[in-house]
Formats: structure tokens, C-alpha cells, sequence
């Protein structure tokens, strides 16, 4: 298999943690890719993704899949790891909400963060919207941080310690975790995994430097 990646994806992240998980990493081969938003796609990727965006994953019978959700579904299927996104309807629920949560977080700083490095052409109501909805979706992990210890990892829980991944590396100092105890122990302890300490996101260097990559202003005990 083929995998256009980026060490600082957060989505890519959280198919490498799928492929951890099901013994998987060693069949496939990395192709580092670099997909930026606000700019003109990548042609490489445009060959196996329509959409221009990392992860796509390429099959060894020439199948393109993209979207981290479509992945992580046919990497756990193939892997017969059905506690990582269970059969049964209630519990598997559970995790597909999580990772509704998880993934719109994600989707949210990185607009956000985008946003951010128009500088002062940036939409003070988009901003403030992103750090609303931040806010809300943090709040509520933070509420059910004690469901997500007690339920068995998977697929949720892959796509929240993304989510949160992504707070700690572009938004290192929002101070979040005094803020939120409860979650901050969870992901403390689920940090600890094996897949998950083997897949921490690195900032290679490798993409447009400038504005846009200013690190956001963000600090969780206040509003901006």
C-alpha cells in the first residue's frame, strides 16, 4: 500500500495510529506529500485524490481511498480489529460520535489557524466563531472524559487524542489542561499507548513558511 502523509497532518496521524494498531505499519510505503489549503494542490496528490487532501491511501489493487474515516474503516476491517470500531450498534455509535467530535475539532483549528494568517485581513466573526465552537467541543469532551476512560480504545478515542494533539502543537500555550482536568488525565494515560506516543506530530519543515504559519492567539481560561 501507498500512503501520501505528512508528519504534521493530524489526520495522517490518526491513520497511523489506526495502522499501529492493526500491526499494518511495515505494508505500507510513505510518500511525503504536502497538501496546503490556501494554495494551489498538490498535482501528485490530485492523481489519487480528487479533493487534493492527505491521508489517500492507495491499495495493493490500485483502489485510491481518501478521508481518514474511509481509511482507519478499511485498515480495521482488513485487520479484523473489530474492538477498535465495534459491530455493536450502541457501541459503535459511541465511537463514531467521538470521532464526529474529534475530527470537527481538528477541522476547526485548522481553519482557524488558516484564518489567522490572513493577518489583518482575517474575519473578526470567523474568528470568534472558530474559538466559540473550540470551546464547546472542549467543554464536552471534557464532560464526557470520564465515558471515554472507561470505554475500550478505538476509533473515538483515536480521532479526540488527534484533535487534542493538534491543540498541543499549534496552540502550545492555551493553557487548556488546568482548564479541563478531567480530559487532561485521560489523555495523559491514553498518550502512554504505544500507537500513540510512536506517532506524535513533528513539524519537519517542510511547507510554506510566512504568515500563515504564525502560531494563533489562544488562551483557554479567556476570551479573545
Amino acid at each position: 500500500m501507498k500512503l501520501h502523509w505528512s508528519p504534521r497532518s493530524p489526520f495522517v496521524r490518526k491513520v497511523n495510529i489506526v495502522l499501529e494498531e492493526c500491526g499494518l505499519t511495515d505494508a505500507v510505503e510513505r510518500v511525503r506529500s504536502v497538501a496546503v489549503f490556501a494554495a494551489p494542490p498538490n498535482p501528485e496528490i490530485l492523481k489519487d485524490n480528487p479533493l487534493g487532501k492527505i491521508p489517500a491511501l492507495i491499495t495493493e489493487d490500485g483502489r485510491k481511498l481518501f478521508d481518514s474515516r474511509v481509511i482507519c474503516e478499511y485498515l480495521i476491517t482488513r485487520a479484523d480489529r473489530d474492538d477498535l470500531l465495534p459491530d455493536n450498534p450502541d457501541a459503535r455509535i459511541k465511537h463514531l460520535r467521538w470521532q464526529a467530535l474529534g475530527d470537527g475539532l481538528t477541522d476547526i483549528l485548522l481553519l482557524w489557524r488558516t484564518e489567522r494568517g490572513r493577518g489583518d485581513h482575517a474575519d473578526p466573526v470567523i474568528l470568534a466563531a472558530f474559538e466559540t465552537k473550540t470551546r464547546a467541543a472542549l467543554a464536552m469532551l471534557e464532560k464526557e472524559s470520564a465515558e471515554l476512560a472507561q470505554t475500550g480504545f478505538g476509533l473515538g478515542h483515536i480521532s479526540v487524542v488527534c484533535a487534542l494533539g493538534q491543540l498541543d502543537f499549534r496552540y502550545a500555550d492555551c493553557g487548556w489542561k488546568p482548564a479541563l482536568p478531567g480530559l487532561a488525565v485521560w489523555y495523559a494515560e491514553v498518550s502512554q499507548r504505544p500507537s500513540v506516543a510512536a506517532t506524535a506530530i513533528v513539524d519537519d519543515g517542510d511547507g510554506p513558511a510566512g504568515a500563515a504559519d504564525a502560531t494563533p492567539s489562544f488562551t483557554y481560561g479567556t476570551t479573545s
